[in-house]
């Protein structure tokens, strides 16, 4: 009887509103990002349409180690990619100014990859090296003045709810710019909304946001930058055990 009644509620009010909040947000951005203010329409908009996200999908969210970033600094966030709500998650309760790097593949969705392209998110373009410095060169006129990144290493959703390998890509862009890297660990977002579902359960999602890592240019051992995050996001998943070299490094 409560799963019909959670799969009513899913369907006649929850999906509707969703839906019609996610027109808004992607319209408010992509007015107010042409209008010139893509500091503020590209955050806050959204960030309103995350957290509404979850109140509505009955999913609670809390955050711990806030005191760990300022909202003045810039850094690279790396996190473990669980599901669909770690980018809700991140995005209606890390609370600090920041762009997602993602897939260029992604700036296909209708209306949101268009009002995620004017807002100043950073579409991952590596389809030969001139493309991957213009994508650099683009990330560097992001990353400045307290506005950061956020980076799913693992590339893609997990699918059996433990971490993989991680990719090069976020520690060599922390390293060019000597940015801080500070790893944030998801957990319960795979047992809301796994990879290949369609309708998600309540539940509750914890983000715990670690200390920055100093990330130098001139000195900071890649390998050693990505063992390092890898080590303090799996440190805070209960189930998650020790893993080989290859699983942080690509």
């Amino acid at each position: 009887m409560k799963l019909i009644a959670l799969r009513l509620y899913q369907f006649l009010i929850m999906a509707p509103l969703l839906a019609v909040l996610t027109v808004v947000a992607a319209a408010l951005t992509t007015i107010g990002s042409l209008a010139g203010g893509g500091r503020f329409w590209g955050y806050w908009p959204a960030h309103l349409w995350a957290r509404a996200f979850c109140v509505l999908s009955l999913v609670k969210v809390s955050v711990e180690g806030r005191e760990n970033i300022s909202p003045k600094t810039s850094y690279v966030f790396v996190a473990n990619h669980q599901g669909a709500y770690d980018i809700f998650s991140i995005y209606g309760y890390l609370n600090h100014d920041f762009r997602w790097m993602m897939k260029k593949g992604l700036e296909r969705i209708p209306l949101v990859g268009y009002s995620c392209k004017v807002s100043g998110h950073i579409y991952v373009d590596s389809s030969s090296p001139g493309a991957t410095r213009r994508t650099m060169a683009e990330a560097e006129g992001r990353l400045r003045d307290g506005m950061s990144v956020v980076v799913f290493p693992e590339g893609s959703r997990t699918r059996d709810g433990r971490m993989h390998r991680f990719r090069r890509g976020a520690y060599m862009l922390a390293m060019e710019f000597s940015l801080p890297v500070v790893p944030i660990t998801i957990d319960g977002a795979y047992d809301i909304l796994p990879r290949g579902g369609w309708l998600p359960r309540p539940g509750r999602i914890r983000l715990t946001i670690h200390r920055p890592i100093e990330a130098e240019s001139d000195g900071h051992d890649l390998d050693r930058l990505m063992r390092e995050s890898y080590a303090a996001i799996a440190s805070s998943l209960p189930c998650e055990p020790a893993e080989e070299n290859r699983n942080y490094q690509n």
